[in-house]
């Protein structure tokens, strides 16, 4: 029987009970040399199973459906799959008699009724555990907000502290927002002339890219400059520095207001 072999950890994994696909590797052939599997090809693939559409993973059950090759040897069925979809291909595939043989050094299974409800169980698990893991990451980021903590990446004028897990005023920056509200509140600008000056006074995002005339009204509404968090759709107090007055910020959201107004009549 013609096997083959499939090594796969995410980048996004940090669970260092996982091998390295190079480890993977290794354990995987030498469990091949031990059990006399004839191997006929080798796939390794750096990317998530949680959502369908792995390329290699598809490759390798092309291969399958081709004849090329009746078994697969994994580490162990997370490996192969991590949601209902492509766990369902592969019993499918088992049902349809294409896939003969799954090897694990870390699992048992055999084509059986039991080695199949084993390894439903085995799937639905890899499942659960990412499930898990989405929801507690949502129940993280909720907390975080409520305790006044932005989860996300910084609006330009701050700075993503990674040691406090705060955010700080970049003081820089932090001056130039100020002064872009206060040129918009006169009523004497425009988006395209406000991110002319931006240019001209070397304030840039905090990729370090121009701000383009679309991010002026992504600026000029962000209620984060006035201490305040909208996450969700709902509004939550934030333990940051407030770059602008309340005042300033409402004196232009009503020059917004009035030009959108202008133009639909």
């Amino acid at each position: 029987m013609k096997y083959i072999i499939y090594a796969r950890k995410s980048t996004e994994d940090d669970n260092r009970q996982i091998l390295s696909i190079e480890s993977q590797l290794t354990e995987l052939r030498e469990f091949a040399a031990k059990e006399k599997l004839e191997i006929v090809a080798s796939f390794r693939e750096a990317k998530t199973a949680k959502e369908p559409g792995r390329t290699k993973f598809a490759e390798m059950l092309s291969l399958i459906e081709k004849g090329e090759a009746e078994g697969i040897l994994s580490w162990h069925p997370d490996r192969l799959a991590r949601n209902s979809v492509d766990g369902e291909k592969i019993i499918h595939m088992i049902d349809r008699g294409l896939i003969k043989s799954l090897k694990f050094p870390t699992f048992w299974f055999e084509p059986t009724p039991q080695g199949l409800f084993m390894l439903n169980i085995a799937f639905g698990q890899s499942k659960y555990f990412v499930d898990n893991l989405r929801e507690n990451t949502k129940k993280g980021l909720r907390q975080k907000i409520r305790n006044g903590v932005w989860p996300g990446w910084a609006p330009v004028g701050y700075l993503n502290n990674l040691k406090t897990k705060m955010i700080d005023v970049d003081f820089e920056k932090a001056l130039k927002i100020k002064k872009l509200f206060e040129l918009y509140a006169t009523g004497k600008h425009t988006f395209n002339s406000l991110a002319n000056w931006c240019r001209e006074h070397n304030l840039k995002g905090n990729l370090g890219k121009d701000i383009s005339t679309s991010n002026i009204p992504i600026i000029l509404q962000n209620i984060f400059y006035i201490g305040l968090m909208k996450y969700n759709g709902e509004i939550f107090e934030g333990k940051h520095k407030p770059l602008i007055s309340k005042k300033l910020f409402d004196r232009a959201q009503e020059i917004l207001k009035q030009r959108r107004q202008d133009q639909r009549d």
